[in-house]
C-alpha cells in the first residue's frame, strides 16, 4: 500500500487569479495537457428542427495537476444539464454487455455472493449489468441520474433512484436500503465534477467489510496510443494508478486489487475496501502496476507535454487520409455516433464534406445530426442501401463487433478504417 501520508491533502490552495484549481487536491492548475479547441456537448444530438439554430461550444482545455497528476477538464456544464436526459444505452453494445456478465461472474464466485447481500451500482444505465447480479438472485439497487435511461432499467425490473451520487445521497440510501456489500460504478468516476464528495459518497454506502470496484480508461493507455477522442466535456477526470490511488486513500479507502482490462482502449478495474478492513491484503498486481507507473515518469511533467504533439500530429494523417479518398472518388460513411466520436470530428473539422452520414444502433439518435458538425445519424440498414467505400468506426474500441455485424460490405469491395491510435484500414 502506498503510503497514505504522502497523498495530497484535499484542502484547497491558494489558485492565481482566473486559474482554475485541481478538483481534487486544489492545487492551481497552471500546466496543458491538451487544448483542443472548442467544441459542443458530445451527447447533445441536433434534431432537425434545431439545424438552424446557434449550437452552444465550451473549451476543450484538458490540464495535469502538478501536484497529484491528475488530467482534468473545468466544468463549463452543470452535471444536470449533461446528464438529465442521455442518449447513451450500454445494452447496444453486445460486446459490453458481455463484458458485465463476465464482471458479475467473476464477483460472485470471488466473494461468494448470494441472496443475503446486496449489490449497488453508480451510474447503472439502462441495467446491462445488474440484471445479471438480479438473474443470479442477487439483491440489486441501481442509482443513475438519467430518468430516461433508468427507466429502461425499471422495464427490466431492476429497482433504480434517478438521483446524483455523492455523499448526502449515500447517507440517505444507506438509511433507506442499508449498506452496500459490493458497491461498483463503470466509466462514471471520470464523470464526476465534484470527486472528493463522490467518493466520500462511496465510504458512507459501502459495508463494514464490503469491497468496491470502479473501471475507467486508464490514462497511460489515452497518451500511448493517442486517444485524444476520449476527452470530451462530460469526462471531466483523466486517471493513472498513482493518482486514482491516492483519491482513495484520501477518504479512507484502500485499494487491494487491480486488473487491467482491453475495454475502452485500455482500462483498470480497482478494487477496494475500508482502510479500517485488513483482512484482504494488497495483492502484487497492485505493486507492479504502480512501480511500473513511476518508471514511466507518471509522477513528473515531462510526459504529459509531448501529448499536444502526438495529438496534432494524428489529427493530420487522419485528415490526410479522408482527403486521399475524397480525391479519388470514394464514398465515405461513419458507424457509431458515440461522445468520442464528436470529439474527433469537431477537432477534426471533419463534416458531410467528408463522412455523408453515420449510422448508430441506438434508436434514440435516428434521424439527428452529430453535435457541431451536423453529420446525419441515420438506422445501420442505410449502409447496405448506400454501399459505402470505407466505414469510419468512430467508437474504434468496438471495432470488432463492428466488423463482424457489418462484414456485408465485403460484398462490394467496401473496406473499414479506424482512426486511433493511428488511421488503419482494417
Amino acid at each position: 500500500m502506498a503510503d497514505v501520508s504522502s497523498a495530497p491533502s484535499t484542502t484547497a490552495a491558494e489558485p492565481a487569479p482566473g486559474s482554475p484549481s485541481c478538483r481534487f487536491c486544489g492545487h492551481p492548475l497552471a500546466t496543458t495537457f491538451v487544448d483542443l479547441g472548442l467544441s459542443p456537448l458530445c451527447q447533445t444530438h441536433i434534431s432537425e428542427a434545431q439545424l438552424g439554430e446557434m449550437e452552444p461550444f465550451y473549451p476543450l482545455h484538458a490540464r495535469v495537476c502538478s501536484r497529484c497528476f491528475l488530467v482534468q477538464l473545468e466544468e463549463f456544464v452543470a452535471p444536470d444539464d449533461i446528464f438529465g436526459e442521455y442518449a447513451y444505452f450500454s445494452s447496444y453494445s453486445d460486446s459490453w454487455v458481455a463484458h458485465a456478465r463476465r464482471y458479475c461472474e467473476m464477483m460472485r464466485d470471488r466473494f461468494s455472493l448470494g441472496a443475503k447481500h446486496r449489490v449497488v451500482e453508480i451510474a447503472s444505465n439502462d441495467g446491462y449489468l445488474l440484471q445479471h447480479f438480479m438473474d443470479m438472485g442477487i439483491g440489486v439497487l441501481g442509482v443513475e441520474p438519467a430518468a430516461n435511461v433508468a427507466a429502461a432499467a425499471e422495464k427490466k425490473g431492476i429497482p433504480s433512484r434517478v438521483v446524483f451520487f455523492g455523499e448526502q445521497t449515500a447517507r440517505a440510501l444507506r438509511a433507506e436500503f442499508g449498506p452496500a456489500d459490493i458497491l461498483l460504478g463503470n466509466n462514471v468516476l471520470a464523470h464526476v465534477p465534484n470527486l472528493n464528495d463522490f467518493v466520500a459518497g462511496m465510504k458512507v454506502l459501502l459495508a463494514d467489510d464490503g469491497v468496491l470496484t470502479m473501471e475507467f480508461p486508464h490514462l497511460e493507455r489515452l497518451i500511448a496510443e493517442n486517444q485524444f477522442d476520449t476527452i470530451y466535456h462530460e469526462h471531466f477526470s483523466y486517471f493513472s494508478y498513482y493518482t486514482v490511488e491516492q483519491v482513495f486513500a484520501a477518504h479512507g479507502l484502500v485499494l487491494f486489487d487491480v486488473e487491467e482490462l482491453p475495454t475502452h482502449g485500455g482500462s483498470l478495474r480497482i478494487f477496494g475496501r475500508h482502510a479500517e478492513d485488513t483482512e484482504r491484503a494488497v495483492t502484487n498486481r497492485v505493486e507492479a502496476l504502480r512501480r511500473r507507473e513511476l518508471d514511466a515518469g507518471v509522477n513528473q511533467m515531462e510526459p504529459y507535454g509531448r501529448f499536444t504533439e502526438q495529438v496534432k500530429a494524428t489529427k493530420r494523417n487522419i485528415l490526410a487520409f479522408l482527403i486521399e479518398q475524397k480525391q479519388a472518388g470514394k464514398t465515405i460513411a461513419g458507424y457509431g455516433a458515440p461522445g468520442k466520436g464528436n470529439t474527433l470530428l469537431n477537432y477534426c473539422g471533419i463534416r458531410t464534406d467528408f463522412l455523408d452520414f453515420t449510422v448508430d444502433r441506438n434508436p434514440y439518435k435516428h434521424g439527428n445530426y452529430t453535435p457541431g458538425t451536423r453529420i446525419p445519424i441515420l438506422a445501420p440498414e442505410v449502409i447496405a442501401e448506400r454501399r459505402p467505400d470505407y466505414l469510419f468506426i468512430l467508437p474504434w474500441n468496438l471495432a470488432d463487433e463492428i466488423a463482424e455485424q457489418c462484414a456485408y460490405i465485403r460484398d462490394w469491395g467496401g473496406q473499414f478504417v479506424t482512426p486511433i491510435p493511428a488511421v488503419r484500414v482494417l
